[in-house]
């Protein structure tokens, strides 16, 4: 597979039994592919950093205004849409995979669906502000993204 940039994926089962981390977003819901996940190449590693997509919206909206009324921003949840629906983008669950975990991506009627270039852009500053935060020892991803990228990037070479 090709990865292309912009777009939302799916994860292969394989990968949530290889890490087992409780953490992550169940893979399939009643036998469908869910969540979907917005993929973002990480500059300078072989990884994906996968973020869930949700459409409860309005539950994560007030998560978002909540933080933002507390704290004056909130960088673990992106508001947005996708394929004409209100999603809500959830960094907070976000987690590194390499290319042979992405097992397709996400279409409908067969044409694959972008995100639009201005939720992406959030996205991306976002990821960065979060892993420089992470990177000064503080923990606002749920999943252990530590754990999660060394278990990929070791796995890759």
């Amino acid at each position: 597979m090709i990865y292309q940039a912009g777009y939302v994926y799916h994860v292969k089962d394989e990968y949530f039994l290889k890490v087992q981390d409780d953490m992550l977003m169940q893979n399939k819901e009643g036998g469908n592919y869910r969540p979907a996940y917005y993929a973002l190449r990480d500059e300078g590693t072989s990884l994906f950093w996968m973020v869930p997509m949700s459409a409860k919206y309005e539950k994560y909206k007030a998560i978002h205004d909540n933080q933002v009324q507390k704290y004056g921003r909130c960088l673990t949840i992106v508001l947005g849409e996708f394929s004409d629906r209100p999603a809500a983008f959830l960094l907070q669950n976000m987690f590194p995979v390499t290319m042979c975990y992405l097992d397709h991506i996400h279409t409908k009627s067969g044409n694959p669906l972008p995100v639009k270039h201005a939720i992406r852009q959030n996205i991306q500053t976002r990821i960065k502000q979060i892993q420089q935060i992470h990177a000064r020892g503080r923990k606002i991803v749920f999943t252990d993204i530590d754990r999660l990228q060394k278990l990929m990037l070791e796995e890759n070479n």
